[in-house]
């Protein structure tokens, strides 16, 4: 009767010890969660975006206020920007367009009035008089060679000088403060067109600082965005380095077990039909005896 029996192929053993060690290694590394006790935590895990840093904030505040906006608030965390207050609506070039706007029209030249003119037109005036009265006098003397001292002729000279003097005295002061009145008028000009040249120049100036601002703010926040990567990089190696060398030490185990030697050990199952250990060790021990009487044995 045919028997039964299982067939079992075991490894050597140092293979199948290494492979143990190997399985209970993974199951603990498997086991090592995100966060727990020395594990990095999925947040330093993943990829983090750097904040806003101040001179990028600077640079859209200032951008905000050349538009008219009021105070912009960030967020402290991302320093994003999350809000802009009630500002004045006025672009940043109009007050020099308020100011020259100040220095035109026909009262514009009184702010360029010279405080000290009014003292200069006294003393010139004060000096012209005393130049005229010194020329009294000598119409008396005229007069008196002319034999006419005390009379008609010499009132209607005295009267004509006088009228003279006066009309040479209006002239006088009147070209004072025409040319007083022509400088102001020619520096509120001149501050007219200043002003004017500023408010076209502004803009751009004020975009030129931003600009700066804002490239310096984005070498900066490059840098800090660097400093994340490279956080981030670290955490994944540190949390994937145990397990690198695992798939090592399993990939050596594996190019070993392929050529180390196993063991084939057959097994007999017992049951109906199928003979027992005891009759096995009854027939063996017979068939010994039945051997040793045929070549002699006692």
């Amino acid at each position: 009767m045919a028997t039964d029996y299982t067939q079992t192929t075991r490894r050597a053993p140092f293979i199948e010890a290494a492979q143990e060690n190997y399985i209970d290694l993974l199951t603990q590394q498997v086991g090592r969660a995100p966060g727990s006790a020395g594990v990095p935590t999925l947040a330093e895990l993943g990829p983090q975006v750097s904040a806003q840093n101040v001179l990028t904030q600077e640079a859209q505040q200032l951008a905000a206020t050349q538009a008219g906006l009021g105070q912009l608030t960030f967020d402290p965390t991302t320093g994003a920007v999350t809000g802009a207050g009630t500002g004045t609506g006025v672009a940043g070039y109009q007050p020099f367009l308020d100011q020259a706007a100040a220095y035109s029209g026909p009262q514009a030249y009184q702010g360029f009035m010279s405080p000290y003119q009014q003292q200069v037109i006294d003393t010139t005036l004060a000096e012209f008089d005393t130049q005229t009265a010194q020329g009294v006098p000598q119409l008396a003397a005229n007069a008196i060679q002319a034999g006419a001292f005390g009379g008609g002729r010499e009132g209607v000279a005295q009267a004509q000088y006088a009228t003279d003097a006066a009309q040479k005295r209006a002239l006088l002061q009147a070209q004072l403060l025409g040319q007083g009145f022509t400088q102001a008028n020619q520096l509120a000009q001149q501050g007219f067109e200043q002003q004017r040249n500023l408010a076209s120049l502004q803009p751009s100036l004020a975009a030129s600082g931003v600009q700066q601002l804002g490239a310096a703010g984005t070498g900066n926040l490059a840098y800090q965005q660097a400093q994340l990567d490279a956080a981030q990089q670290r955490n994944q190696l540190a949390y994937n380095e145990p397990l690198s060398r695992l798939n090592a030490f399993g990939s050596g185990i594996a190019s070993q077990a392929s050529g180390s030697p196993t063991t084939t050990t057959n097994t007999t199952l017992g049951g109906a039909g199928t003979v027992g250990p005891l009759s096995q060790a009854l027939s063996a021990g017979l068939s010994a005896y039945g051997l040793g009487s045929i070549f002699g044995g006692n």
